[in-house]
């Protein structure tokens, strides 16, 4: 068991990557993380920004996360790869697409040591936009 000096929370790993209080932005959160990684955030930051203009930024569950009238997508830094988080996938139209990822049905792996389909993750980003708006929409009709 390791315990961090910094925020006394327990780990099993030895000096396990975590962060140490709240992180309120994204540019915190990436700061935050290895330099190498680092424009690699940046990035995936970048895409889902074009692809959400109007989407707000903001952290949820300590990950850098887009919100427009709901969660629309998360990303996160883990050891060996990029996870992104857009909610169920299960009615996606991206099935083949993913096939060489892994990954749930509301997750996705991208590892490091792979080229990053970028232009998935803005399709990706701009499916959940509609979904969303479908939602909204479907809910003040039945309201």
């Amino acid at each position: 068991m390791w315990q961090c000096p910094k925020c006394g929370k327990d780990f099993k790993n030895t000096n396990q990557h975590h962060f140490c209080g709240k992180i309120n932005t994204i540019d915190e959160y990436i700061a935050g993380q290895p330099a190498e990684i680092q424009p690699v955030l940046q990035k995936v930051r970048a895409v889902i920004r074009g692809a959400a203009p109007d989407a707000e930024e903001r952290m949820s569950w300590q990950m850098p996360t887009f919100w427009q009238g709901e969660n629309i997508i998360h990303f996160a830094a883990h050891k060996k790869h990029l996870g992104l988080y857009p909610g169920d996938m299960s009615s996606s139209p991206f099935a083949e697409r993913l096939a060489d990822y892994r990954g749930s049905k509301g997750s996705i792996q991208f590892a490091y040591d792979k080229p990053i389909d970028f232009d998935l993750i803005a399709d990706i980003t701009r499916w959940r936009i509609t979904a969303s708006e479908e939602a909204a929409a479907a809910k003040k009709g039945v309201l």
